[in-house]
């Protein structure tokens, strides 16, 4: 009889050790991978206003237990800009390699004199994201496979557009600053883009946005995705309420498959 409880506990510890490794999604992804290396120039009018990379690290990082591609944003503004509004920014998302979800995610911003550090860990079994340094108000409750905003543009990259009809709307849930929201991103469809290199192929989405004081509209925003394994953005234009902004894709390496130019 003992040795039966025993075995019947040892079989609920199994069990629900297993259900947790359930709870994950498996996304078949194709379109980056380590070592991918992007940098883009942003243009505000005539000026050059800024410039970013993108890095997903060469090598692997476990975190949750789950092994993670790690992600580095980095952006900074440059010239006669970097006078007016001097920003020093890094996002870090360490995403699962399976799931393609955020299993921690870290902010450093310096904005003139603003500063924010903060690294938010997410527990996807019991959907909750903690902000690790804060002693009250630190743990948030978020929905199912939510996304922090840089996992949420990597698990697009492996939609497959060419399925989607024109006009159709992808929610993707994400939780920054302390608030679950929903990125909407509208897809309008293939275009071609005359860029420096040439010409490219591309498929044209436009986040939806909330209204606010800095866009003229929900669709204020316009990205130019490269229409291949790769799918990454090309161009991106911005209107604003005062001018517009053009970010370009600069150099690249480390993708899937060449961008090809004709």
């Amino acid at each position: 009889m003992k040795k039966w409880l025993i075995g019947l506990g040892i079989a609920s510890v199994l069990a629900t050790g297993f259900t947790a490794l359930n709870t994950y999604r498996r996304v078949a992804n194709t379109s980056f991978g380590p070592g991918e290396h992007l940098e883009y120039r942003v243009h505000y009018g005539f000026l050059n206003a800024a410039e970013a990379t993108v890095d997903v690290s060469p090598t692997l990082y476990k975190v949750n237990d789950r092994p993670c591609y790690r992600v580095n944003v980095d952006g900074r503004t440059v010239g006669a800009f970097d006078l007016v509004t001097h920003v020093r920014d890094t996002w870090r998302s360490y995403i699962d390699t399976s799931a393609i979800l955020p299993q921690k995610f870290y902010t450093n911003l310096q904005e003139n004199k603003y500063r924010k550090e903060e690294n938010i860990t997410f527990n996807h079994v019991s959907n909750t994201a903690k902000a690790e340094e804060r002693a009250e108000r630190n743990t948030f409750k978020v929905p199912d496979n939510v996304h922090d905003f840089i996992s949420g543009y990597y698990f697009l990259r492996t939609i497959d557009f060419h399925k989607l009809p024109t006009g159709q709307v992808l929610e993707v849930p994400a939780f920054y600053d302390d608030t679950v929201y929903n990125m909407r991103v509208r897809y309008r469809g293939k275009s071609v883009l005359k860029v420096k290199e040439g010409k490219i192929n591309v498929l044209k989405l436009n986040p939806i946005l909330p209204p606010n004081g800095m866009f003229k509209s929900e669709e204020s925003i316009r990205i130019f995705v490269s229409d291949d394994v790769n799918k990454v953005p090309v161009k991106v234009e911005v209107d604003l309420w005062v001018g517009s902004m053009v970010m370009d894709l600069r150099r690249n390496n480390g993708l899937k498959q060449p961008l090809r130019y004709f």
